[in-house]
């Protein structure tokens, strides 16, 4: 299938998520790390109070500089915190403009990733520094090991 290349700037308010936390390699990442995450929050999701969106499951990740770890968190975006269930987190992102590109099934991954960042980088954009490198927005309904996933790639960027 062709990689879409269509990139376009999208500004997402402030918001507030609840879910789990992972840090860990890029190797343990793709040995099913994060997959696994991607199923506890899954099969945990209802014991989450006051969700937005039932159906999103939002991937955010934070490259640790220097260092082959980085930090995910596996969230759904709620309208107030309240009870945070056992084992999860709070993580609160300001006012973002994002880089936006839909990866769709029989698309490469890696040549997904690579199209935004070369359109960042041509239309003379900078990465933002914030709490996320980058920002997936995945179907809560999609199975986390499908080998075909479908999900908006959102990368934070100075304007």
């Amino acid at each position: 299938m062709e990689q879409v290349k269509e990139t376009m700037l999208v500004t997402k308010e402030a918001f507030v998520a609840v879910g789990l936390k992972w840090v860990g390699t890029f190797a343990g990442a793709g040995a099913g790390e994060i997959r696994a995450l991607h199923t506890e929050i899954i099969n945990r999701v209802h014991e989450i109070k006051h969700v937005i969106n039932p159906d999103k499951l939002l991937g955010l990740s934070h490259h640790i500089n220097g260092d082959d770890r980085f930090t995910h968190y596996g969230v759904v975006e709620v309208s107030q915190v309240e009870d945070i269930p056992e084992g999860m987190i709070k993580i609160e992102l300001p006012t973002l403009t994002y880089a936006k590109c839909e990866h769709r099934k029989g698309q490469t991954i890696d040549a997904s990733y690579n199209n935004i960042y070369s359109w960042i980088e041509r239309n003379g954009y900078k990465l933002h520094k914030s709490a996320v490198t980058h920002f997936e927005i995945m179907p809560m309904d999609q199975d986390p090991y499908t080998s075909e996933p479908e999900f908006d790639i959102l990368i934070p960027v100075e304007v």
